[in-house]
């Protein structure tokens, strides 16, 4: 709540990144997503790694979960972000259809284009770099590591973009940066980055729209 309080008061909009069972389980979530404008997207039925499930497993789960936040938002996601992926995840998330965008990747700035099926498909990469999971990793102490961390990364990426627009991923965790301490860093992070011109503060699926419209395959 703190997190959702926090963007709130900034008026800045966020992407959920939503395992079915927990919100299955804690639907208040949803509704104060909803709320505020924030995008739901799928997260997996269950923060497992799904290197180690049947296909069919795998393919019951995607199932489940479009269902869980059609059921709880009025609308069914447009994303997918697995995170522990197996070597079909893509493919089981084209072949359900409905999506226009995964993020099951990390290994670019931009969003791109992939082949499944022999037809292109928009993929948004996600990244670890600016992500407070390293708070339990060890390699973040501070509030302020967080926020250097980040205005590092957003400072570098302004900077490219002088040329051409960058993206910027950052990875948030209720039960980590959620704690007063940390939040504050995120906080502060978040006052820097809206006072920077020319900056926009996207929803992935606002993204992934911007890029099949200017950018399609």
């Amino acid at each position: 709540w703190r997190l959702l309080e926090l963007f709130k008061r900034k008026q800045l909009p966020l992407t959920v990144f939503a395992v079915g069972m927990a919100l299955e389980r804690n639907p208040a979530v949803a509704d104060m997503a909803l709320e505020h404008g924030h995008e739901i997207c799928s997260h997996g039925y269950r923060w497992i790694d799904y290197r180690h499930v049947s296909e069919s497993v795998e393919r019951e789960h995607i199932h489940k979960t479009i269902d869980i936040i059609t059921r709880l938002t009025g609308e069914r996601p447009l994303g997918w972000y697995t995170g522990r992926t197996s070597e079909n995840t893509r493919r089981l998330v084209v072949e359900e259809g409905g999506f226009i965008y995964d993020c099951n990747a990390y290994n670019d700035d931009l969003p791109y284009y992939t082949t499944v099926h022999g037809q292109p498909w928009l993929v948004v990469p996600y990244s670890l770099e600016v992500n407070d999971t390293k708070f339990w990793r060890g390699e973040l102490i501070t509030p302020d590591d967080f926020f250097e961390a980040a205005k590092s990364c957003f400072d570098m990426l302004y900077e490219e973009g002088a040329s051409h627009p960058k993206m910027m991923s950052i990875g948030l965790h209720c039960r980590i940066i959620g704690k007063p301490g940390r939040a504050y860093g995120l906080k502060k992070f978040l006052e820097y980055a809206s006072s920077q011109k020319d900056v926009w503060f996207a929803r992935r699926l606002e993204i992934a729209r911007w890029w099949l419209d200017n950018y399609p395959s």
